[in-house]
């Protein structure tokens, strides 16, 4: 993962020039922080590719069967409300938040942050992970999981509580957010 920091001053994309950046150079994956850093994700390997799939399966699995939102991958982007165009590994939306949105924004990068994240580092340090988290939960996460597969442990982020970590093995539940959803983990 590359950083790229923007002076605001000198620089400043709006949304649409970001849409259209990231449009114009697909082989490349963007992000933006809430502070207007740029970062250029580099692919995952084999292994994170495989986590990330079998994640997005296990959720859009339950989804289908309760229709209650979407399911997104890790190529979506989500303007969030308090900045930032973040795409977590694994994402759900309601369908209720998701239909109060218009076709277009459906279509660009969705102005919406997700009710539930799921991120998956695939490096040895879960830093800026765990910034991202607290990005998402400023914007209004309402449940998130850090499952870091190396140290065999998840953080679970919920708005107005302490980070709660638990090690492998687990079974995560969808809590009021996912009603019904179980994650076994080491599964993945």
């Amino acid at each position: 993962m590359t950083t790229v920091t923007l002076n605001l001053d000198t620089v400043e994309l709006t949304d649409e020039q970001f849409y259209r950046l990231c449009q114009m150079n697909r082989d490349w994956q963007f992000e933006r922080t809430a502070k207007g850093e740029m970062i250029i994700m580099s692919p995952v390997g084999g292994v994170s590719g495989n986590r990330e799939a079998d994640l997005i399966i296990e959720l859009g699995l339950w989804n289908r069967q309760t229709q209650l939102g979407r399911v997104f991958s890790s190529s979506t982007i989500f303007r969030l409300p308090n900045n930032g165009d973040r795409s977590p590994d694994a994402a759900w939306v309601s369908l209720e938040r998701w239909s109060a949105l218009t076709a277009e924004e459906q279509e660009k990068f969705p102005p919406i942050c997700p009710d539930c994240v799921i991120e998956l580092p695939s490096r040895p340090d879960p830093l800026p992970l765990q910034e991202k988290m607290q990005e998402y939960l400023n914007s209004g996460l309402r449940l998130g999981w850090l499952i870091n597969s190396q140290d065999e442990q998840v953080e679970i982020y919920r708005p107005s509580r302490e980070v709660e970590i638990v090690q492998f093995p687990v079974s995560l539940s969808g809590e009021d957010v996912l009603p019904g959803f179980v994650l076994n983990l080491p599964v993945i």
